[in-house]
């Protein structure tokens, strides 16, 4: 049975749980269920804390586990990326006192930096030729430097709203880029049909999300244009309709330009336009 990892609580859980869900896997019933057994998709879940997780894939018997990047890559252990599930995204950035002369990453050289991803931070300073002390926090970093812990702070960044309120400032190139992934153990096979079925459900749903079904009826003259505007996720569907003159076009388009796509086939003579939500796909 293939054991699979999700975050118990926190940013990630209530996305990861949707996505498994609308992917046909079973759920718990309650907050207090750390383990679900679903036999007919062959998969055990297990609730865990977002933070162990990567270590739990990295080095103990879960096959696959959703986390983010920045705690996988925090983790120090062995687990792999192996695709990326479209939510969650964040950037771990460094943060300074408003009135610091912190500015640059050069600045940070010999500096106090609080941060919960320690081993993240080293190893990035030391890509970078930097030393500094690292000051591990399991919370509240942004009050580090207030309380006089540290100089400045390298922590996840969504809006920077509670950066702001404690006077901090974010500077500089974000030094990761992170959203939620789905990881394998390394003991895993890449080639395993249960990774593969798992990835292709997880895909068929981010694909579901990101696309929809557009419908209309073109004038057979303009067939060419409006497939030029509406290309499908490979080729559209175009079909003879009982007055020849129309054709009836189905294709997958981007959700995010629907409007825009619908103005311009109504501008070249389309009708009927209708557009259909995705459940789940397989591309």
């Amino acid at each position: 049975m293939l054991k699979v990892a999700v975050p118990n609580k926190g940013m990630l859980s209530q996305p990861a749980w949707r996505l498994l869900s609308e992917s046909g896997y079973r759920l718990r019933s309650n907050d207090r269920q750390l383990v679900v057994d679903d036999a007919d998709n062959d998969i055990q879940l297990f609730y865990l804390r977002p933070n162990d997780i990567a270590v739990y894939v990295g080095l103990g018997t879960i096959d696959l586990g959703i986390t983010g990047r920045d705690l996988l890559l925090n983790s120090g252990t062995g687990a792999v990326e192996v695709t990326q599930l479209g939510f969650g995204a964040s950037n771990f950035r460094f943060a300074a006192p408003e009135a610091s002369s912190i500015n640059t990453l050069q600045d940070v050289d010999g500096k106090r930096i609080g941060t919960t991803f320690d081993r993240l931070l080293e190893d990035y300073l030391t890509s970078k030729g930097l030393k500094a002390e690292l000051i591990h926090l399991d919370g509240a970093v942004e009050s580090s430097v207030q309380l006089g812990v540290a100089d400045l702070i390298a922590d996840v960044v969504s809006t920077g709203t509670t950066l702001r309120n404690a006077g901090l400032r974010v500077f500089g190139d974000p030094i990761l880029k992170s959203e939620g992934i789905l990881i394998r153990s390394p003991r895993l096979d890449p080639d395993d049909d249960r990774l593969a079925v798992m990835s292709r459900r997880l895909e068929g749903v981010l694909t579901a999300r990101r696309y929809v079904l557009m419908d209309y009826d073109i004038p057979v003259e303009r067939v060419a244009m409006a497939v030029g505007i509406t290309p499908g996720y490979e080729s559209p569907t175009v079909s003879s309709l009982h007055d020849k003159q129309w054709a009836a076009v189905r294709a997958m388009v981007p959700r995010d330009q629907v409007n825009n796509l619908m103005d311009r086939l109504y501008e070249i003579g389309a009708r009927a336009i209708l557009v259909t939500a995705l459940q789940a796909s397989r591309m």
